[in-house]
This record gives structure tokens, C-alpha cells and sequence, in this order.
């Protein structure tokens, strides 16, 4: 075996989902299964004895609940972990949990056709992977009841028509959160493009939802933008921005995904260009590859401020790090400050501008 190959060790009570997970990566040039595991007990000792550079974990499995195992993991020995996940509202939940855990990214397992589901994406899962070796974990501090909540920023008056236009991928659910909850609630509208399977994001943007002053919620086609409101792309569609009169609004698109994602970022910088210009402000989070670079560098040259995530916070510097090399960024900041820049450079804007 290949030390330069990136190492994998499976974890999952179905013998199908190892062998079909088995396939997908063996397949790849550049990583290999080292060892599989029937439950995380077995795991634990394969890890010590293989080393590996990326885990996929099941969530329910027998001897020990995944997210157990998890949580124990990150605190003992961080590593980077790939949730294997049920495409169903409670999976979606525990997914969620596991990833403000530490882990990286899930793998969405289908519930019908399990076999031709996971094959038809196995480009999608050996990506995941790739960007998984490349993370940096994390050692995640549970939330619980008692867990005080961020101190909420101050903002000045913001005229209704400043918008703030979100992209993010891997590490991007943790990182939304981080960036959201100071935020107060009279805050500028904010729309949010962040790679997350259909099933997914509707959970997500309940999650939020509870935990932050502003308003989160899944985009729905032709509803009006506010401010004060987070706006979150469905997993199944592009999140675009666009005008009804003196309004804002949202749209939604099924066409086919660009640069491999539905929704993608540079679909919906690319809409905020064209229809908000320099009313806008654009930002781009943690995540692998190059989506929204492309599309932040346009929001810049129509006059919008842009920030990029500095590369010590990312859990993934991908994305941020092709938009600042095409020079798309006008700032790159540590996402425990982007909140407050953001509210910053908004009211230093001043009143919203003709398009």
C-alpha cells in the first residue's frame, strides 16, 4: 500500500455500505481503504493500529452510538471524521450534531437503492474525502441548555435595502453558526448559499433558527427578502436574488448543478452582482474547491464590499483561498471577527444606492 495515498478506515454496522464504500475509494487513484470496522469498539483498536487520515463513521450502530464514539474521539485523538447519514429528518438532526462534534462533512446514505445511489455518487464521495484529508479537526465544545450564548452585536440603523450574500461548503455548517448568532436582530437580510443534500437544510435552518437573534429559514421561491431574516438555499435548488419592483426577493432554480454543486455559490454571487451591486456585500466561508470565487470577484468588480475567510479558521481554506488569488477579496478575516466587520462595513456604507 502506497504511504502517499490518503488512508480510510470504514466504520459501519452494514456489511453492504463497507463493501460498497470499499469500491467507491479503492477506485480512486490517490487514497484506500486501510480497514473496516463492524462497530466503533473495533474501530478503536484499527485506528491505533492503522493510523488512517480520514474516518467514515455510521451513526447508529451496535456496542456504541456513533455520535458517542465521536465525541470521545475528538476529544481523545481528533481526527477527521465523514458521518455516513440516513437521508431522513432524524438523520438530518444527528447529522447536525455530529458535525458541531467536529466532524468534517457526511456522506448522505440513500434509504432506497442503496447500492446505485452510493455508485452514482461516488465522484461526490471521493471529493468529501479528499477535502476531509485536508481538514483540520477540531476539538468541537458541546453545546447544551446551559451554554451561554454569543454576546449580541450592536448595529446602527442599515438601510432595508443592504443585503449580505453568504457561500460556504465544508465546515460551513459550524461556520454559519459562528458567523450568525451575534448578530442582532434588526441585522441587514442575509442570503445563504452553503453544499448541503435536499433533506438537509431544512433542519439546518431550524437549528439556526433557535439559536440566533435574526430569523432562519429555507428560501422559498418568490417570498420577499427582509431584513433581519437568513434566507438558506434548499438542498435541491440555486438560490438566486432578484427584484419585484422596489423589492427584493428570492428565487429559486433547478437547473442543472454548477461546479458539480446544486445550490452553488457562484449562482447566487453571480445574482447579487447583477441585481444588487454595490448594495451588496459579499462573503465567502470554509470549504474545498473553487465555487464562488468565480462569483465573489464579480460581486467586487459590480461594487460590492467582499470578505474572505482567513485560512487559520477554515476548516477547509479551498474556497476562500481560489477567491483571493483571483482577487476577489477586498478583506480576509478570521471568521470570530466576520460578524463584526460585516455589521461594520455595512453602517459605513451609508444609505442604499441606485442599480
Amino acid at each position: 500500500m502506497s504511504s502517499s495515498k490518503i488512508r480510510v478506515l470504514c466504520v459501519d454496522d452494514s456489511a453492504l455500505i463497507r463493501d460498497l464504500l470499499s469500491e467507491i475509494i479503492n477506485a480512486q487513484p490517490d487514497m484506500e481503504v486501510v480497514a473496516v470496522a463492524p462497530d466503533p469498539l473495533v474501530a478503536r483498536d484499527l485506528i491505533k493500529q492503522y493510523n488512517p487520515d480520514v474516518l467514515t463513521l455510521d451513526v447508529e450502530m451496535p456496542r456504541m452510538d456513533g455520535l458517542d464514539f465521536l465525541e470521545r474521539l475528538m476529544r481523545l485523538r481528533p481526527m477527521p471524521v465523514l458521518m455516513v447519514s440516513s437521508l431522513t429528518q432524524a438523520g438530518s438532526e444527528v447529522t447536525l450534531r455530529a458535525l458541531e462534534l467536529g466532524a468534517v462533512d457526511f456522506i448522505a446514505k440513500p434509504s432506497v437503492g442503496i447500492r446505485g445511489g452510493m455508485l452514482e455518487y461516488s465522484d461526490l464521495i471521493a471529493d468529501k474525502i479528499r477535502g476531509a484529508a485536508r481538514a483540520r479537526p477540531r476539538v468541537a465544545v458541546p453545546r447544551t441548555a446551559s451554554t451561554p450564548r454569543p454576546a449580541t452585536l450592536r448595529a446602527p440603523m442599515i438601510s432595508s435595502e443592504k443585503l449580505v450574500i453568504i457561500g460556504s461548503s465544508t465546515g460551513g455548517t459550524e461556520a454559519l453558526r459562528v458567523l450568525l448568532e451575534p448578530l442582532p436582530a434588526n441585522s441587514p437580510a442575509i442570503l445563504i448559499a452553503q453544499h448541503m443534500p435536499g433533506g438537509f437544510t431544512r433542519s439546518f435552518a431550524e437549528r439556526l433558527d433557535r439559536l440566533c437573534n435574526i430569523a432562519v429559514k429555507e428560501a422559498e421561491d418568490g417570498e420577499r427578502i427582509l431584513p433581519g431574516h437568513a434566507y438558506i438555499a434548499p438542498g435541491t435548488a440555486h438560490l438566486k436574488l432578484a427584484r419585484s419592483g422596489a423589492n427584493y426577493i428570492a428565487r429559486l432554480d433547478d437547473g442543472p448543478p454548477v461546479n458539480r454543486h446544486r445550490p452553488s455559490v457562484d449562482v447566487l454571487f453571480h445574482s447579487a452582482a447583477e441585481c444588487a451591486g454595490r448594495n451588496a456585500l459579499g462573503v465567502l466561508l470554509t470549504g474545498m474547491g473553487k465555487d464562488g470565487a468565480r462569483g465573489l470577484l464579480e460581486m467586487r468588480e459590480a461594487g460590492a464590499h467582499t470578505f474572505a475567510q482567513d485560512e487559520a479558521s477554515c476548516v477547509v481554506f479551498g474556497m476562500p483561498r481560489e477567491a483571493i488569488a483571483l482577487g476577489a477579496a477586498c478583506e480576509v478575516v478570521p471568521l470570530d471577527q466576520m460578524a463584526e466587520r460585516i455589521l461594520r462595513q455595512v453602517a459605513a456604507s451609508g444609505r442604499a444606492q441606485r442599480v
